[in-house]
């Protein structure tokens, strides 16, 4: 494995056939929707929730994430989209912000726990429950969806003599990096870091069933701050650009605003006031 990512060179598309193309990212993308789904179907069994609910779900948080996930993206980079709008459209380059998709996640899940049919009367009890379950099935997706990156030679980390390091094509390397052949494969380190959030929400969900506890709040705080360390710590090591706000690079700032909302959940009084 680590021979093959370093001598390995990935090409962009997957194939193409009378001027269609398919892209490596747009099917690690779909693959990791569909392993979400398809988990987030199965664990709602246990809550009693039917797969059609779930599916009227994804579709919704499919297409609200995918449109939160590009505006974010856009707005990070608003000077080349100004100069560029058409770019805007090309989602199968890469550009799709998590943070942005988690944004308008949960403003979706906030509606549909609201005014969809065949949920309790109690909103809060629906909303928490929702979200806890699509919480360890976005880490899984995560986890798929980061190998886009690679196969796109984007989002790499700073140049490295480790024998993991991902050669990167010379017209992919920023100006200052031209220099540096073999860089981080922070998309490894990040899809193996959300498998490991998968595993750890899916033996909460475990404990929860088995103790029969509604503490899905948990969860939901779980994924917000485990996932945001790991994104935390990976900034360090990107090299693309982003805004910096307060020495920070601007993901770095919007993981630890995640992080204080989430601990907000486990205190025990503002706890009691958010989920009763």
């Amino acid at each position: 494995m680590i021979d093959l990512l370093h001598s390995f060179r990935p090409q962009p598309i997957l194939f193409s056939w009378n001027g269609i193309e398919i892209h490596w990212y747009g099917f690690c993308i779909v693959l990791g929707i569909l392993a979400g789904i398809l988990m987030a179907i199965k664990l709602a069994k246990y809550y009693r929730v039917s797969s059609e609910m779930v599916l009227d779900l994804a579709f919704w948080l499919v297409l609200g994430g995918i449109i939160g996930a590009r505006l974010y993206h856009v707005g990070l980079q608003y000077e080349y989209y100004l100069k560029n709008p058409v770019d805007i459209l090309k989602i199968w380059q890469g550009g799709l912000a998590i943070h942005g998709a988690i944004i308008a996640g949960i403003l979706i899940i906030f509606l549909f726990a609201r005014f969809a049919s065949g949920l309790s009367a109690n909103f809060k009890k629906n909303f928490w429950l929702l979200t806890s379950i699509v919480a360890p099935a976005l880490a899984l997706a995560q986890a798929i969806g980061r190998w886009g990156n690679y196969f796109n030679q984007e989002l790499f980390g700073r140049p490295t003599d480790l024998p993991w390091g991902i050669p990167i094509n010379l017209i992919n390397r920023p100006l200052n990096f031209l220099n540096f052949e073999y860089f981080h494969p922070t998309f490894l380190y990040e899809s193996l870091g959300n498998i490991l959030i998968f595993l750890i929400l899916i033996g909460l969900h475990i404990w929860i069933i088995k103790k029969q506890k509604t503490s899905w709040e948990i969860i939901v705080a779980a994924y917000l701050i485990l996932y945001s360390i790991l994104r935390f710590g990976m900034e360090f090591l990107r090299i693309d650009e982003t805004p910096m706000v307060f020495g920070l690079r601007l993901p770095q700032v919007a993981s630890l605003i995640l992080i204080v909302l989430a601990l907000l959940l486990t205190i025990p009084p503002i706890k009691r006031k958010l989920t009763k």
